[in-house]
Formats: C-alpha cells, sequence, structure tokens
C-alpha cells in the first residue's frame, strides 16, 4: 500500500479527490444552514450539471461547457508553465483580457478571418507577458505585483478600445455572426457530436494538441530543463552558462501567449461577448490557478482538473432557487475552487504520513 502511495501520480489524484471531497461537504454544510429542506437535491445538481437535463439536451450542454472549458484548460496551462520556471503568473487573467480585447476588435472593426484574429489575441498576450518578463528580468520587480497592475491596466483599455465596436443599446459588443462570420472558429463537423452545437469548435483538439505540447517541452526537450533549472536555482542556473534574463521573459512570453490563445478560443465562437461597463476581470485567468493545483502542475492532469471545475460552475446554475439564492450557486462553486489550491499542500502532508510511518516501521524493525 506504501508503495502505492509513494507514486507521484496516486498522490496528485488522492489530494485532488480529497479537496473536491472536502468542497462538496461544505457546500453542502453551507445549504444546510440555509435551508437544510433542499441542501442535498442542490448538491447532486450541482454535481450532475447537464446530467439534471433531459437526455436530448445533454449533449447539447455538454457542448456549452466544453466550449468554456478550452479557454480554461489555457489559462491553467499559463499558470503551470510560468510556476514550473518558478514564476507565479497572476497576470494571465490580463493577458487573456488582452487576448479577447485583440481578438475582437480585429474581427469586429477590422474584419478578419479566424485565423489572424487569433494570431493576434496570442500576440497580444504575449506581449503583455513579455511586459511582465521584462520588469522581473532587469527591474527586478515581483512578477506577481507588476502582473496585479497589468490586469487591471489590460481591463481598463479593453473596455476603452471594445467600446468602439459595441451595440448601441447595450454594453456588449456586436455579435461576431452578425458582423463577421469568418471570425467564428471552423467547426470541422465536431458541433455533430454534441447535438449540432456551434460553440463547439477546432478549440477542443486545439487545446488538447497544445497540452500535449507543453508538456513535451517541460518534460523531453532542453529548453523545458534550461527554463526549470532557471526556476530552480537562477544562481545555479547562470553559472552553469543558461541565460536566466531570457528564460525568464521566454517563460512570460509563452505563458502570456496561452492565456491570449484562451480568450480567441471563447469569444470567437460567438457563443460570449464582452461586456464594456464591466469593472472585474474575468475569472478565467484566475480559476486557472485553481485548475492548475487541482491538476497536480501537470498538463494532461489541467485537462480533466479544468473540466471538472467549469462543470461544477455550470453545474451551481441547478440550484433550487426555490430555498436558496441564486447566488447561493456562486458560493457553493468558489467553496470548492477555493479548496483546490490545497492540493500540494495535502500532497506534503501525504508525504509526511509516509515518511513518519517507514521511520516507526524502521524502528520497530
Amino acid at each position: 500500500m506504501r508503495k502505492v502511495l509513494k507514486n507521484e501520480g496516486v498522490q496528485a489524484f488522492l489530494a485532488s479527490l480529497i479537496c473536491i471531497l472536502i468542497g462538496l461537504l461544505i457546500g453542502y454544510i453551507v445549504l444546510l444552514f440555509i435551508n437544510p429542506s433542499g441542501a442535498g437535491d442542490s448538491t447532486l445538481n450541482v454535481i450532475k450539471n447537464f446530467l439534471y437535463k433531459k437526455p436530448a439536451r445533454q449533449m447539447k450542454e455538454l457542448g456549452n461547457t466544453m466550449a468554456k472549458t478550452m479557454p480554461l484548460i489555457l489559462c491553467s496551462l499559463s499558470i503551470l508553465f510560468s510556476y514550473k520556471v518558478g514564476l507565479f503568473n497572476i497576470g494571465t487573467a490580463g493577458q487573456y483580457v488582452a487576448g479577447a480585447c485583440a481578438s475582437l476588435y480585429a474581427a469586429l472593426a477590422w474584419g478578419w478571418g479566424w485565423l489572424p484574429c487569433m494570431l493576434f489575441a496570442i500576440v497580444a498576450g504575449a506581449l503583455l507577458g513579455g511586459i511582465t518578463g521584462l520588469l522581473k528580468a532587469y527591474c527586478n520587480v515581483n512578477e506577481v505585483i507588476s502582473g496585479i497592475m497589468l490586469n487591471w491596466i489590460a481591463l481598463y483599455t479593453t473596455n476603452t478600445i471594445l467600446a468602439t465596436v459595441k451595440e448601441s443599446t447595450s454594453p456588449y459588443t456586436h455579435y461576431i455572426d452578425k458582423v463577421n462570420k469568418s471570425a467564428l472558429l471552423p467547426t470541422a463537423g465536431i458541433d455533430s457530436l454534441f447535438g449540432n452545437n456551434n460553440n463547439v469548435t477546432i478549440a477542443v483538439p486545439l487545446t488538447i494538441i497544445v497540452a500535449i505540447v507543453i508538456w513535451i517541452i517541460l518534460s523531453k526537450t532542453k529548453l523545458g530543463y534550461e527554463l526549470k533549472a532557471t526556476g530552480n536555482n537562477k544562481n545555479a542556473a547562470k553559472y552553469a552558462g543558461m541565460a536566466q534574463n531570457r528564460n525568464i521573459i521566454l517563460t512570460l512570453v509563452i505563458s502570456g501567449a496561452l492565456a491570449g490563445l484562451a480568450a480567441s478560443l471563447l469569444y470567437q465562437t460567438g457563443y460570449m461577448r464582452w461586456e464594456c461597463t464591466q469593472s472585474s476581470v474575468p475569472s478565467m485567468g484566475f480559476n486557472g490557478i485553481a485548475a492548475a493545483f487541482l491538476g497536480g502542475l501537470h498538463p494532461i492532469g489541467a485537462i480533466f482538473s479544468s473540466f471538472f471545475i467549469q462543470h461544477i460552475t455550470d453545474g451551481g446554475q441547478y440550484v433550487n432557487t426555490n430555498f436558496y439564492s441564486p447566488q447561493i450557486s456562486d458560493v457553493i462553486s468558489s467553496v470548492i475552487i477555493y479548496l483546490c489550491g490545497f492540493v500540494l499542500f495535502i500532497k506534503l502532508t501525504m508525504k509526511k504520513w509516509i515518511a513518519k510511518s517507514e521511520e516507526k516501521k524502521g524502528a520497530k524493525n
């Protein structure tokens, strides 16, 4: 049994499962305190999400969840890529916003096709990440501080720019499918698997490919080795002849590019529009932090953890509003997502417990 528990993959899975169960339990207790009558059913509805619907609607609703899961996966990849190199890119949220701004403006104002819009979003996210990298490398500005500041700069700049392509009667940008259909991501027939849901596009295979590429870069390449070496000990990496500043900048550029791509893969489906009066940074970038840690900071694990987080977030809308206010769904989802950040702590606790057990066993022998 101890041999199984020593496996890093098993530890990551168990730690994630414990966090999920604790989060669901706390959410259930909150519902019990408010109104015990509907606590059980509402908690089950959060877990079920689209399974709460009739069978004919389930695949279509699954498609909607998938459409929002893909950008979340990329945001989690953005977080874990920089974290593996010893950087905490909280600026992922702002880089996501920059990508949304670039893709939407190029689509609505300039009439670009889907691929140029996507590439423009990637460049916008990469540039914002590069600014954080330059400040970190040459001015020793902590990436968390600069990232937070740039998040707000990106938000209000985006609101100003996209206000020029919004509807006159609402704060939302125009529908892409009405203004420039060529900017919509192609479905390539994938939509037929989800009840002809046009929100399901090439974003699905593209995101999986990107996750695999990130795993290969970090685990199988010289570049990945150098980046991780810089993160583990920048002085030792510098002594070994590695370009410390270049690696920091490159890491945050790649991280920003992933966040920019995430926004493109959501807004270019036409599933969501930008609200030009919003005063808070979209939660997608911050949820990526929870998804990255819940997935054990592994690119493949991030795929499954992101789907789970988006699944329970969407499932929150099925909380019984006869017993609870609609906002309680956000409370439950937030508690579960918050607990996801304790995965590494639980893994460390498990390792200490295993080490003590082995020490006691050795003392007896």
